[in-house]
């Protein structure tokens, strides 16, 4: 392993070069494999195709059945008194949340509503910090315009109201993870190193400017903070489900949405597979010790987790906090901006494959860490990386277009009998399906008066349009991301618009 280090060391731009181009090599090779393989080696790609189909339907169902766990659990924690039992500590008026909220460009409706939820929240106020993470770049006018109204509206509501114009230095990138950075040190000179929050009891929320918050998440989490003995060594993740405008939204895009909220609704009860995304949270002892968000860093919420990762030697657990968080699905003030925007925001969550290189390379620079977990974790996230573009291809296509250029494999008992298997198997799969629907149906705010009854009676046929939906607004911004890191054509950060 110290001569794995070495060399890596030594070579450090060459292999970085290398990782780069290892996802897009990866995916675009996996996509293509049936086209000249079934003229090649067929009996291969029909097992591969088959195989893979199994593989879908085994990820459908402990979806379903991970997302069916996590709904009773969340029911219960939306109904119970936290704040009750949080009580029970002596210590628990020590406790502290810093809610640093990254934004730009923003409405002011948008950033009040995102407030209004953490006012509303069950914590008393006065244990509540707001640092409001500006970016210097937007228009000055516009952003005191902002400023003076949420100040004059929240400013004597919580324990601490800060303001945090964050101004692009040489060596950071444009994006959550340099604002969010400089907002947190501003936080650290100006509350924690003068003595009025204890560090210790400081707990870090990392919050996008248009989630709106259940009324116990905040003392659900301070719950969760005191009664967890390895406190200083976790982040805790609820579940965000793009709900909040969900019926103003295309249909095409509503149903991607939709099954993005489960599948997160899912991923709390599968603590093997729980990375941090979006709205997440971890003691300020911890930010502190791994010294924040890298500033020269697209990818901010699975970055801050493998640097903990690594830097506590494999220590880093996500822990569910079982809650829901209501988010903006991308919208735009056309149908073609809406589009447009979906898919800029698929491709920049696609963009989280640029980690990958870093998460690689630190497998085998990080003394200290356990073998396997370390082994399972890197797996896990080139998977999720790595397979992104492919799904669509292999379980929408398979083998029917494959058979048009071997019409030959098609006549034989394997190329007759696979696509049948392979259908067979993807249509029960639709079980999966409906425990989805009913979840959906649960989660998803009530039909506004203006959204037709006939449309929404009609509304589970939208899921027919999942082919063309996860062609445009998965696998191609997904592969698009792959190709660009792949080339070396970096992508800029935009900020999904909102309105």
């Amino acid at each position: 392993m110290s001569k794995i280090r070495a060399f890596i060391i030594r070579n450090d731009r060459v292999i970085q070069r290398l990782l780069e181009i290892l996802p897009g090599f990866f995916s675009w090779n996996l996509i293509l494999f049936p086209y000249w393989g079934i003229l090649v080696i067929p009996n291969v790609v029909a097992y591969f195709i088959l195989s893979y189909n199994i593989y879908w339907f085994y990820q459908s169902a402990q979806i379903a059945v991970s997302a069916a766990i996590s709904h009773f659990k969340i029911q219960a924690s939306m109904a119970y008194d936290w704040l009750a039992d949080l009580k029970v500590f002596p210590d628990w008026k020590k406790v502290h949340h810093v809610i640093i909220i990254p934004t730009y460009k923003e409405p002011l409706h948008i950033l009040e509503r995102t407030l209004e939820s953490i006012a509303n929240q069950t914590m008393p106020k006065d244990q509540i910090t707001i640092a409001l993470a500006m970016e210097g770049k937007e228009p000055e006018e516009d952003r005191l315009i902002k400023v003076k109204a949420l100040e004059s509206k929240y400013g004597n509501v919580f324990g601490n109201f800060l303001i945090c114009v964050h101004t692009l230095v040489p060596g950071e990138v444009a994006g959550k993870a340099s604002n969010e950075r400089f907002a947190a040190l501003e936080v650290k000179e100006k509350l924690i190193n003068s003595g009025k929050i204890p560090i210790e009891y400081s707990i870090v929320t990392s919050c996008d400017a248009d989630h709106v918050y259940h009324k116990n998440h905040f003392s659900y989490l301070a719950y969760l903070f005191l009664d967890d003995p390895h406190r200083y060594e976790h982040f805790w993740q609820p579940a965000v489900l793009f709900y909040n405008n969900i019926w103003k939204i295309p249909a095409i895009t509503r149903i991607i949405n939709s099954i993005g909220s489960i599948v997160h609704i899912a991923l709390l009860s599968r603590k093997d597979r729980l990375i941090n995304m979006s709205n997440y949270s971890l003691s300020f002892k911890l930010l502190d010790d791994v010294d924040y968000w890298d500033a020269d860093k697209i990818p901010e919420d699975w970055g801050i987790f493998f640097k903990s990762y690594y830097k506590k030697q494999g220590k880093i657990e996500v822990e569910p906090l079982y809650l829901p968080i209501y988010a903006d699905a991308a919208q735009g003030e056309s149908l073609a901006k809406t589009l447009r925007n979906e898919y800029e925001q698929k491709r920049r969550w696609a963009w989280g494959a640029s980690d990958d290189p870093w998460i690689i390379k630190n497998y085998f620079l990080t003394p200290g860490v356990p073998f396997w977990d370390k082994t399972l974790r890197v797996l896990y996230a080139l998977q999720s990386h790595f397979l992104w573009p492919v799904h669509f291809f292999i379980i929408t296509i398979g083998l029917q277009l494959p058979i048009l250029l071997n019409p030959r494999f098609a006549k034989t008992a394997l190329g007759y009998t696979v696509p049948k298997l392979s259908s067979f198997v993807l249509s029960c799969a639709l079980v999966f399906l409906l425990i989805m629907l009913l979840l959906d149906r649960i989660y998803k705010p009530k039909r506004p008066k203006e959204f037709p009854l006939w449309r929404a009676i009609l509304s589970p046929l939208e899921y027919f349009l999942m082919p063309v939906a996860g062609f445009f607004f998965s696998a191609l911004p997904g592969l698009d991301a792959h190709t660009r890191l792949m080339l070396g054509k970096y992508i800029e950060y935009k900020v999904t618009e909102k309105v």
